[in-house]
């Protein structure tokens, strides 16, 4: 539950359950239920799968690198499960409305292939005794990049810290989690999954600050397409210039402006006309 401060006291209830987060709520739980019935029905195929499809950073480097997705798809435990979709359920879905499917895609898979990689690298300099034949299985590196984005985008939402009826802003009950995070890695838990939820919640703070409002995907589609048409414009103005070479030899004066375009020396046209260009 949460309030709006500015609002009086408003208690809201998990959003609809639609869009590219229910999509990514029902794969996880598919995957869960699927190895769930295999680890009863065929353990060794079960075995197989995790050792496979898990994040295991030495198997990196021997070219399994489809294990920086697919470890994120992994969870085991029915709490820790039922506790990470119902989080990627309600975060998940605030930031799809804010921000649209296309961005909460990137960030989440940002942060699960970016967690998994920085914790990896880590764990090959063995600091906190990690190891780079540990594994990891779990979307806690994507869940905790959404929970830092949610933190940045609505700090000041605040939210009842469960099972304490005790109402904290967003942005420091994202703090409370990685103090628990990194309280855990001190005393001895597993370093790589530390790593990858740390990792996961750095790359999701730093994308919610510097990513473009629609998302980098739609950044990089308008920037190749800006270089592509100056790229052409370019070539109007060069194809232009030695036109004006050839006619001048043939005793012909034509004139072109700076972007490209004919000037018909009879015609008056406005200069800050761009109607012509792509």
């Amino acid at each position: 539950m949460a309030r709006f401060p500015r609002t009086g006291s408003v208690t809201i209830s998990f959003p609809r359950f639609s869009g590219i987060t229910s999509q990514l709520v029902l794969a996880n739980v598919a995957v869960f239920f699927v190895l769930l019935l295999l680890e009863f029905a065929a353990p060794r195929m079960a075995l197989v799968i995790l050792s496979y499809f898990s994040l295991t950073p030495a198997l990196l480097l021997r070219g399994w690198v489809w294990q920086l997705v697919t470890y994120s798809f992994l969870n085991t435990g029915v709490l820790h499960v039922a506790f990470n979709m119902l989080t990627l359920w309600f975060i998940g879905s605030y930031l799809e409305t804010a921000k649209g499917s296309r961005w909460l895609l990137e960030i989440y898979f940002l942060c699960a292939i970016g967690g998994g990689l920085i914790g990896s690298a880590l764990c090959f300099t063995h600091v906190f005794h990690s190891s780079p034949l540990s594994t990891a299985s779990s979307a806690d590196g994507a869940i905790f990049g959404l929970l830092a984005a949610f933190a940045v985008l609505f700090g000041d939402l605040e939210m009842y810290m469960f099972p304490l009826p005790v109402a904290i802003k967003a942005k420091y009950l994202v703090i409370v989690y990685m103090l628990i995070e990194v309280a855990v890695l001190l005393s001895g838990g597993p370093p790589l999954a530390c790593f990858i939820v740390l990792s996961g919640a750095l790359l999701g703070f730093l994308f919610a600050h510097r990513a473009p409002r629609r998302g980098m995907s739609m950044a990089f589609s308008e920037g190749f397409f800006s270089l592509r048409n100056n790229y052409y414009r370019w070539k109007r103005r060069r194809a232009a210039r030695k036109f004006e070479v050839y006619m001048r030899k043939q005793n012909r004066d034509v004139r072109f402006d700076n972007e490209g375009r004919y000037i018909d020396p009879d015609e008056k046209r406005d200069p800050n006309d761009r109607k012509w260009m792509n």
